[in-house]
C-alpha cells in the first residue's frame, strides 16, 4: 500500500458554468451560445444547462467539439431526451422545476436571449448571490426601479471576461452561500 492511500489530498474543482437561454433561439444566439461554450471549455470549465435544444444545444455543442464537459439538467424522466451534445444527462422528471437545479451546479451564470424560463433563471442566480452575465437578455426593473445585477455584455468576449473575472474575484468557494456557512459547526 503506498503511503498517500487513504491521504485526501484537495484539488481544485474546475468552474461550473450555467448557460441559459431559449429551447427556441435566433440563429445569432445559436452562434454566441456555440461559441461561449467553446470557449468556456478552452478555459477549463464545465458547461451546466438545461439539457434540450436552442441555446442550450449550441453551447454544448461548441463545449464538447472543443473538448469540453457539458451536463444535462433534463426536465423529463427520459435520459434520451437531452441534446446529442451532453456528455453527462440527469433526467430530474421536474419541468420547469429543474431551473433550480441547473442554478445550483452552477457558479457562475451566462444568459443569452431567452423567454421565461431564461427570467426564472436569472432571478434564481441572482437570488443565490451567483453573478449573471446577460448577452442579448432580459432587463427587468424591481417595483422601486432598481434594475437587476445582471452584467450586462455586448459580444461573447465581454461575456467571457465578465465570468472569469467573477470567478477570481470570488472571495468564498464557489457555490458556498451564505446559509451554507451556517450550517458548518
Amino acid at each position: 500500500m503506498s503511503q498517500d492511500a487513504g491521504a485526501t489530498h484537495a484539488r481544485p474543482h474546475p468552474l461550473q458554468v450555467g448557460v441559459i437561454g431559449g429551447a427556441a433561439c435566433s440563429d445569432e444566439e445559436a452562434r454566441q451560445a456555440e461559441e461561449v461554450g467553446r470557449r468556456l471549455a478552452e478555459a477549463g470549465a464545465i458547461v451546466v444547462c438545461g439539457g434540450t435544444t436552442g441555446v442550450m444545444e449550441a453551447a454544448c455543442r461548441g463545449a464538447l467539439q472543443a473538448g469540453g464537459t457539458t451536463v444535462g439538467i433534463l426536465p423529463g424522466r427520459m435520459m434520451e431526451s437531452g441534446n446529442r451534445w451532453l456528455s453527462v444527462r440527469l433526467p430530474t422528471g421536474m419541468r420547469e422545476g429543474r431551473n433550480w437545479l441547473v442554478i445550483s451546479g452552477a457558479q457562475a451564470v451566462v444568459a443569452i436571449g431567452g423567454g421565461l424560463g431564461t427570467l426564472s433563471e436569472i432571478a434564481l442566480a441572482l437570488k443565490a448571490g451567483k453573478p449573471v452575465i446577460g448577452l442579448g437578455t432580459w432587463e427587468a426593473v424591481a417595483p422601486d426601479g432598481q434594475r437587476l445585477a445582471v452584467i450586462r455584455a455586448a459580444t461573447v468576449e465581454e461575456a467571457l471576461a465578465s465570468v472569469l473575472a467573477a470567478a477570481e474575484a470570488g472571495s468564498r468557494p464557489w457555490g458556498a452561500t451564505q446559509e451554507d456557512s451556517h450550517r458548518r459547526s
